[in-house]
């Protein structure tokens, strides 16, 4: 009880709404990316990750600031601040995710679904990890 008396009422639980928005809307614009870049770029799962970070940290700031913690301050730098945080787990990401998707290419014989798969284990081990 003293570990979530600090929290607001229903603060939890719009936390709890947003953060399963923002895993479906996150992995929903990467799956679409890569679906749009794969027949343009080589690696273009590479690029929706990194183009899909932007766009999801930025979707997910706009939950947590205005329906989650409700906060007043200045847009401008709290954002910006957000964007280094988020962004600076970026690089494990771009390391990780090439070997997933190889290792399930050339281990399981996956070859059209490999970046999807891959996402979604990352997204897996992510959501878990952030609780």
């Amino acid at each position: 009880m003293r570990l979530t008396s600090h929290i607001p009422p229903g603060q939890f639980v719009r936390y709890l709404m947003v953060g399963t928005w923002n895993t479906v809307f996150g992995y929903s614009v990467y799956a679409a990316l890569v679906y749009v870049l794969t027949p343009r770029l080589r690696f273009a799962y590479i690029y929706a990750l990194v183009i899909s970070s932007f766009i999801n940290i930025t979707v997910a700031f706009l939950g947590y600031k205005y329906i989650v913690f409700r906060t007043k301050g200045n847009f401008l730098k709290e954002w910006l601040r957000c964007i280094v945080v988020y962004t600076s787990g970026m690089p494990i990401g771009l390391v990780v995710l090439p070997i997933v998707v190889e290792t399930l290419r050339h281990v399981f014989h996956m070859t059209r679904s490999a970046p999807y798969v891959g996402a979604a284990l990352m997204t897996g081990v992510g959501v878990i990890y952030s609780f």
